[in-house]
């Protein structure tokens, strides 16, 4: 597999990352809120340090960027990016769908990443033109083209009433066979792994899409914004099976 190397550490430090994510949790924690009131916890910057120290070991030319803070330039064209727990609220109130997220960009390009949803075990991989692992079996993504045979994913829906269609959403889900909103990282890879058929994220930053990215892709389904560009510095995203992404573009005006 391409970048064969690289997704071998990061899936170690996916795991090794997540088990003191695990023990710190069970000593207590404090919580705190970040500028964008957001919850941030000594593990997640503990986290964030333990996968940053391992990456500039192994690869010292990479740069980096983390959600906590961990920032290094480039040398080499490729840059690490972290997010040490994706869904801290899940990860502090005890609900199983957090993950520890690493991605690889090569030249501004997202090239390799893994999703480790910690508490289900389960390890999603995925390198550019190599497809898409969950625990090594290939992952696709589902073949509906039909909203109404569909699983629908939408997250921060406390945030939906911000954007222009928000108002509009119920009806639009209502074409659906059912609708679900697990969590970011969860939902995603629902739908890398044809479970659920789209996921509609309003507010993300690119260490939440980068990995997210690469395996949804890989497993053949689509990734793009609202505004129709297709990067993870975009804020927000769509992934969605081949076949329903055309009526979500429609429907976004993207």
């Amino acid at each position: 597999m391409a970048y064969e190397r690289e997704l071998e550490l990061a899936a170690r430090l996916a795991r090794q990352a997540a088990e003191l994510a695990l023990a710190l949790r069970e000593r207590g924690l404090k919580t705190e809120s970040k500028l964008d009131l957001s919850p941030v916890t000594a593990a997640d910057r503990a986290c964030e340090r333990l996968i940053a120290a391992a990456l500039e070991e192994v690869f010292p030319e990479d740069g980096l960027v983390g959600e906590e803070g961990a920032s290094k330039p480039a040398l080499s064209g490729r840059r690490w990016i972290i997010d040490p727990i994706d869904g801290t609220v899940d990860y502090i109130r005890g609900i199983p769908t957090w993950s520890v997220l690493i991605a690889l960009e090569d030249h501004q390009e997202v090239a390799a990443g893994v999703c480790y949803l910690a508490e289900q075990d389960e390890m999603y991989v995925a390198a550019k033109g190599a497809g898409a692992y969950l625990d090594g079996e290939r992952l696709h993504a589902s073949d509906i083209s039909d909203p109404g045979q569909a699983l629908l994913c939408v997250n921060a829906l406390q945030k939906i009433g911000e954007l222009s269609w928000g108002d509009k959403l119920t009806e639009f889900m209502s074409r659906f066979r059912a609708v679900r909103s697990f969590g970011g990282c969860q939902d995603a890879m629902l739908v890398a792994s044809g479970r659920a058929d789209a996921w509609i994220e309003p507010h993300a930053s690119e260490w939440d899409l980068a990995p997210l990215k690469i395996i949804a892709e890989e497993a053949g389904a689509v990734f793009f914004n609202f505004d129709g560009g297709a990067g993870i510095y975009g804020g927000n995203c769509v992934i969605a099976a081949p076949g329903l992404a055309g009526a979500l573009r429609r429907w976004l005006g993207a």
